[in-house]
Order: structure tokens, then sequence, then C-alpha cells
């Protein structure tokens, strides 16, 4: 496993580490993003999907009551959020591993539940306030293609 620290001093910085995610994807890649709520995570997902050229038209949310938003882009960008999922049997009935099978780039907020499930080159994005405006963004690769990513940044 490789990682890499960092501190981003504000919204704006957060996003722009998600599109420089973004544009060095070519393939399937699962991103789990974990940390308190209000810590980053959607906005890093707002980010990642300027990064795969998702047109503008397409205002990226946090899924917590749909679970799953899918936006079209250069690669699929499906966007889930296993806040409200209280149980590993609840996913089964989300059709998320069904979603899973597909090609694109899933960045799981709240992945405990299925993160060791999955047999794919993934990312583990952690969120962590230092204050208002910072946070501590630890990224750890999982698999040889995520470790080629975490040298690209």
């Amino acid at each position: 496993m490789k990682s890499l620290y960092m501190v981003s001093g504000s919204l704006a910085e957060t996003q722009s580490l998600g599109e420089k995610i973004g544009r060095n994807l070519c393939l399937k890649i699962v991103i789990g993003l974990s940390g308190e709520l209000g810590s980053g995570k959607t906005s890093f997902v707002q980010g990642l999907a300027k990064g795969l050229d998702i047109p503008d038209k397409y205002y990226v949310t946090s899924p917590t009551y749909s679970l799953i938003h899918e936006y079209p882009g250069r690669i699929p960008l499906f966007h889930i959020d296993l806040y409200r999922i209280r149980l590993r049997d609840e996913i089964e009935g989300t059709g998320l591993y069904e979603i899973l099978d597909r090609f694109g780039i899933f960045a799981i907020e709240w992945p405990d539940f299925v993160i060791n499930d999955l047999n794919v080159d993934s990312l583990s994005i952690h969120f962590e306030i230092i204050d208002d405006d910072k946070r501590k963004i630890t990224i750890t690769a999982h698999g040889e293609r995520a470790a080629e990513l975490i040298k690209k940044l």
C-alpha cells in the first residue's frame, strides 16, 4: 500500500485535487471516501466530475437519500453514498453490486460495508477536519494501478 498525505486549505483546493485525480483516470477504479459529515467528500467528487469532463449542466450533489447518482462523462461517474445504510444486508436491495460490475469511476462515501468485498484497484481517501477551511487528506492506494495514480499526484 502506498499513501500520500496533504493538507487542503480550502474548498477550491479539495475540488482541485478531485479534478487532478479525475484527469488521470482512464480505467475502472473505486474510490472510497471517508470522514465526518462536512469534511469535503462531496466537494472532492465535484472536482472529480470536472476532471472526468462531466458537463457543467450536471451539478454534483450528495446522493444521501437516493444512494446513487450517475453522471455521463469521458468515463461514467457513479457517486454513491452509503451513509443511511446501517446493515450490510441492506446493500443487496440497492443494486449496488450490479452497478459495480459496470465500467466507470465509483466514488463511494461511507464505504465501510463494501470496500473489502470489492476485488478491484481502489483508492481510500480520508478527510479530516482541521478547522473551518483546512482538511488533512490521506490517500491510500490498493493495487498497482492505484499506486501508479498516486505517483502522478
